[in-house]
C-alpha cells in the first residue's frame, strides 16, 4: 500500500514508491498546499539537469487556504492545456521516447474537462505508471472512512484495503507514529532509493527528466529492482 497526494508528473522517488505498491490510495481529502507538487512539476533539461523550470497550473481554491485537494479547480483550462503541451514539448520532444509519451498525453489533457486539479494530477501519474508497466489498483481516500489524526488516517486507509504493509517515504518517517499501524496488523516499510544514476535528483525534479533522458525502459528496470527489494522486505517482516 502507498498513500500519496495526486502530484503533477511526480518526482521519481514518489513514482517509484507507487510502483512498488499493489495499491495507491490517492490522498485527495487533505488540504491543498500551494508550495507542494499538486499543481506543479519541476522540469529538468535532458542535456543539462541543472537547468530547471517550474511547470505550474493556475489553480483556484474555492474555500481559500482550507480548500481540500479534491476541491481545487484549474483556473484557466485553455491556458493549462497550452502550457502543458508547449513546455513538455520544449523540454522533451527530442527524446526517442517522446512519441510514446505524447501518445498518452491526450488522456492527461482530457482531465482538464472536469476542471479539477486533482483529476489532472492523478491522470498525469497514471500515465507514467502505465509507461512503466504498473498493474495495481487506485482508490481515493475521500471514498474511504478514516480518522482525522495523520498517522491514524494513514493506518485506517491502509487497513481498509486489507494491506499487510505501508510504504513510507523518508519525509513520512520523520513524523509517522507506528502504533496505529501495529493495531491494524500493518507493517510500516521505509521506502528508500539510491541517489545515483537515474535516481540523481529523484526527490528534486519530475520523473519526466529521467524517463525522457535515460529512457522509459531503463527507468522501468530501475524501479522494478527497487520494488523487488521492498517486496522482499515485506516477505521477511
Amino acid at each position: 500500500m502507498a498513500i500519496h497526494q495526486p502530484n503533477l508528473f511526480p518526482r521519481l522517488s514518489t513514482l517509484a514508491k507507487l510502483f512498488a505498491a499493489d495499491c495507491w490510495i490517492v490522498l485527495d481529502d487533505v488540504q491543498f498546499a500551494r508550495r507542494d507538487f499538486q499543481h506543479r512539476a519541476r522540469l529538468g533539461s535532458m542535456s543539462c539537469p541543472d537547468r530547471r523550470q517550474w511547470l505550474s497550473i493556475p489553480t483556484h481554491l474555492p474555500h481559500g487556504r482550507s480548500t481540500l485537494i479534491k476541491d481545487a479547480v484549474v483556473a484557466d483550462p485553455d491556458l493549462a492545456r497550452r502550457r502543458l503541451t508547449h513546455m513538455l514539448a520544449q523540454y522533451y520532444a527530442k527524446s526517442p521516447d517522446w512519441p510514446r509519451f505524447r501518445g498518452g498525453l491526450d488522456a492527461v489533457l482530457h482531465g482538464l474537462e472536469t476542471a479539477r486539479m486533482a483529476d489532472l494530477a492523478e491522470e498525469s501519474t497514471r500515465l507514467l505508471l502505465r509507461l512503466l508497466g504498473w498493474r495495481g489498483r487506485i482508490l481515493r481516500s475521500s471514498c474511504l472512512a478514516a480518522r482525522s489524526e495523520r498517522s491514524e488516517r494513514l493506518a485506517d486507509l491502509s487497513a481498509a484495503t486489507g494491506a499487510r504493509g505501508y510504504l513510507c517515504g523518508t519525509g513520512g518517517m520523520r513524523y509517522l507514529v507506528t502504533a496505529p499501524f501495529e493495531a491494524h496488523g500493518v507493517n510500516v516499510v521505509p521506502f528508500v532509493t539510491s541517489n545515483t544514476g537515474v535516481w540523481r535528483d529523484a526527490r528534486e525534479m519530475s520523473s519526466l527528466r529521467p524517463l525522457m533522458a535515460a529512457g522509459i525502459a531503463a527507468v522501468a528496470d530501475a524501479v522494478r529492482t527497487v520494488a523487488a527489494g521492498h517486496q522482499q522486505t515485506m516477505g521477511s517482516a
